[in-house]
């Protein structure tokens, strides 16, 4: 099971990415289209880089901006692309805090500790409405960190830790079981 089981689901997530890739296909007329199993995910590598080589010139900009700017004039569509393209650049951006840093909150009582990120620092309102400066933390549930809860924790109640992003998510992805090997113990606990 040790072996099956880790090697059974890379197996069946790989399938689901390429199967995923592979209806990049569907753009291509029905008469045209290859029929050889994988081919999408090397014409969708295509087409990232393409569009990125498109968007970076002076013309491709441009025609990035006139399309964000029709969007933004369609209601529903302005608001769902408005919204994840700033969470896109919040995520991605070089100098954003988001996911940078795994912290300990007392989360959901005192005494009750749980793994969460920094996702930024709340200002306006929430932050004149607060005694204290509070941090915008996200706590993701078990096994899927997708979700998760958005909590306004003091600065001076968090805990940072010196684990990176990934030990962390993969602490929480695997309910626990999966710690960073160089995970201080303390009182010379030495129990797995």
């Amino acid at each position: 099971m040790l072996i099956w089981l880790p090697l059974g689901a890379t197996l069946l997530v790989i399938r689901f990415v390429v199967g995923l890739l592979d209806t990049s296909l569907l753009l291509i007329p029905a008469a045209y289209r290859p029929d050889i199993p994988g081919i999408g995910v090397l014409l969708s590598i295509v087409l990232v880089l393409g569009t990125g080589a498109v968007a970076a010139n002076y013309l491709g900009s441009r025609l990035v901006v006139w399309t964000e700017a029709l969007l933004s004039r369609i209601p529903l569509v302005r608001t769902v692309y408005g919204g994840i393209k700033k969470l896109a650049e919040t995520i991605f951006s070089d100098q954003s805090v988001s996911f940078r840093q795994p912290i300990l909150i007392e989360y959901p009582r005192k005494g009750i500790w749980s793994i969460a990120f920094i996702t930024g620092a709340p200002i306006g309102e929430v932050q004149d409405k607060t005694a204290d400066y509070v941090l915008t933390c996200f706590v993701p549930t078990t096994p899927n960190p997708t979700s998760g809860f958005i909590v306004l924790v003091p600065e001076k109640d968090i805990i940072r830790l010196d684990m990176s992003v990934e030990d962390a998510m993969r602490l929480v992805i695997s309910l626990g079981v999966v710690t960073p090997d160089d995970m201080p113990r303390k009182n010379g606990d030495d129990r797995s």
